[in-house]
C-alpha cells in the first residue's frame, strides 16, 4: 500500500470517534487487507505531538493529538473504498459538502505533511516520529527558584522558554548584577 504507486489517490479528512483514532486506523487497515483493496489505499496520518510534562520533579512524555477526532487518509475514492471506510466501526464521515467527500488541497497536504506527524503504514510501522513539545508548569515573567545545579537556591524571573528543547532562561542576581542563566525546565520551580 503505497500512495505513490497510484496517481488517482487523494488525501481526505475523516471524522472518527475521539480517543479511538489508533484502533479505528488499525480496523481500517485490517479491513483493507481482508478485502484485498491495498491498491486503493495509501497511508493514514494521525497528527500528534509529544509533550514533555514535569510534575513533582518527575518528567513524563505523553502523546497529544493535534486534531482529536480526525485523521487523514490517502485513498482512491471509489464506491467500494468509500463503503469500506464508512462502514468501519467508529468512523463518522468524510469532511466535505453535502455528504460528498472533498479531497484536501495540495497546500493543505504539504502543510500537514511538513509537520512531523505519526505515519503508520499497513505493517503497523511508524515511519516518522512526532515532534516533542515541552509543557511548562511556569510561564514568562514568573518568579522561580532554582532547585538543582550550580545556581541552586537562587531566585529569579523567567525571561524566555523554549518548548522544543525544554530550556528556560532566567534572570538572577549575581554579585548585585542581573545575569541571564539558561537551565533545564525541571531545574526551576515557581515560588
Amino acid at each position: 500500500m503505497n500512495g505513490d504507486d497510484n496517481p488517482r489517490m487523494q488525501w481526505f479528512v475523516l471524522k472518527v470517534q475521539s480517543n479511538r483514532e489508533r484502533s479505528i486506523r488499525d480496523s481500517i487497515f485490517r479491513r483493507i487487507r481482508m478485502e484485498g483493496m491495498e491498491e486503493n489505499f495509501g497511508q493514514i496520518y494521525i497528527p500528534t505531538e509529544k509533550v514533555v510534562e514535569t510534575k513533582g520533579g518527575g518528567r513524563r512524555v505523553r502523546e497529544q493529538k493535534l486534531l482529536p477526532g480526525y485523521m487523514m487518509i490517502q485513498m482512491e475514492l471509489t464506491d467500494e473504498s468509500w463503503h469500506l471506510v464508512r462502514s468501519t466501526g467508529g468512523v463518522g464521515d468524510f469532511t466535505g459538502a453535502a455528504g460528498k467527500p472533498l479531497a484536501m488541497e495540495l497546500k493543505e497536504i504539504k502543510r500537514w505533511l511538513g509537520l512531523e506527524v505519526e505515519v503508520t503504514n499497513t505493517k503497523g510501522e511508524v515511519e516518522k516520529p512526532a515532534r516533542a513539545v515541552v509543557k511548562f508548569e511556569v510561564g514568562v515573567g514568573d518568579h522561580v527558584k532554582v532547585k538543582e545545579g550550580p545556581f541552586e537556591s537562587f531566585e529569579g524571573t523567567i525571561d524566555s522558554m523554549d518548548d522544543t528543547t525544554g530550556r528556560v532562561k532566567i534572570i538572577i542576581e549575581i554579585f548585585g548584577r542581573p545575569t541571564e542563566v539558561e537551565l533545564e525546565h525541571w531545574q526551576v520551580e515557581k515560588v
